[in-house]
């Protein structure tokens, strides 16, 4: 006769504590979750928190930024000039070269990897949402570019009042060139991270980012000088439309009073100026979109 009681256990059965517990502390939300992943994706930019392998790259390339400004102004001390050989608003064109192979190497790192693990479901399971993904990535990558770009601008600046020039022309040209800067990383930030997000492979979006600033700047560059060659100065400032860093070139030089790039220096009217700038915050817009758009479903 059995001597089991109705309803009891049996002897084989086992209650295991495992380590869960009731968490009953704050619960710190959406915003906490958007900073921090803001926050790692800066850093990550600098291979901040990575291999030292990962940090290689990017200081090499922020080292070659600041190096040009560092000799401008030890020569301008050294010389002791009334002006820099070099405005502000004219730096990163100059230097556009590093600013893009920055971009192509740290946009696919900063959005790639997680479409290639899927690792992007995981975010958006809770608290973070697609808007919090996109706005934390975009805001990251165009922090990451603008401390790029405004560090040597503030070299230059240093340096300017070391050499004792005209303080009130100095802050004014330096705060021009740190409006384009800014200007500048969110445009490129957008663009970068638009190429990267189509592909889980890095290695395409590298390309690929590469590829675009290259030759949009390339053709633009080669249409303009023909038409400067060929006396059609008037259209030049329209070809400027078509490459991102004409752009750019465009609104400081109609809009921040800055010398153009454009050949013989024919860059656009005010008017024309206004359409440029127009362009970038619709490529801003755009760019914010197409991410929005491709972090629609969670299961990418």
């Amino acid at each position: 006769m059995s001597t089991h009681t109705p309803g009891a256990a049996p002897e084989s059965a086992r209650i295991h504590n495992i380590g869960y517990r009731h968490y009953d502390g704050q619960r710190l939300g959406r915003a906490y979750a958007r900073r921090s992943l803001f926050s790692q994706s800066l850093r990550g930019a600098y291979g901040l928190g990575r291999s030292a392998k990962s940090k290689v790259l990017p200081m090499i390339l922020f080292a070659v930024m600041c190096l040009p400004a560092a000799i401008i102004v030890a020569v301008a001390v050294a010389t002791k000039a009334s002006k820099l050989p070099l405005d502000y608003t004219n730096y990163a064109l100059v230097t556009q070269a590093v600013i893009g192979l920055f971009l192509a190497a740290q946009a696919p790192q900063s959005v790639s990897r997680d479409l290639r693990f899927k690792t992007v479901p995981l975010y958006f399971s809770r608290p973070i949402e697609r808007v919090d993904y996109v706005l934390a990535k975009y805001a990251a990558m165009a922090s990451a570019l603008f401390v790029l770009t405004a560090s040597p601008l503030l070299v230059l600046y240093a340096g300017s009042l070391l050499a004792k020039m005209d303080f009130a022309d100095q802050t004014k040209w330096f705060a021009q060139g740190m409006v384009s800067v800014a200007l500048l990383s969110v445009l490129f930030a957008g663009l970068g991270l638009v190429i990267a997000a189509l592909t889980p492979r890095r290695g395409f979006g590298v390309a690929a980012i590469i590829a675009t600033l290259t030759i949009t700047y390339g053709a633009v560059s080669t249409v303009q000088a023909i038409a400067y060659s060929t006396e059609s100065t008037g259209t030049i400032q329209w070809f400027g439309l078509f490459s991102p860093i004409s752009l750019i070139d465009g609104v400081q030089t109609a809009l921040l009073g800055a010398s153009s790039g454009f050949p013989g220096g024919h860059g656009p009217s005010t008017a024309v100026g206004l359409l440029y700038l127009l362009v970038v915050l619709g490529l801003v817009a755009g760019s914010y979109g197409v991410l929005m758009r491709r972090y629609r479903r969670a299961g990418l």
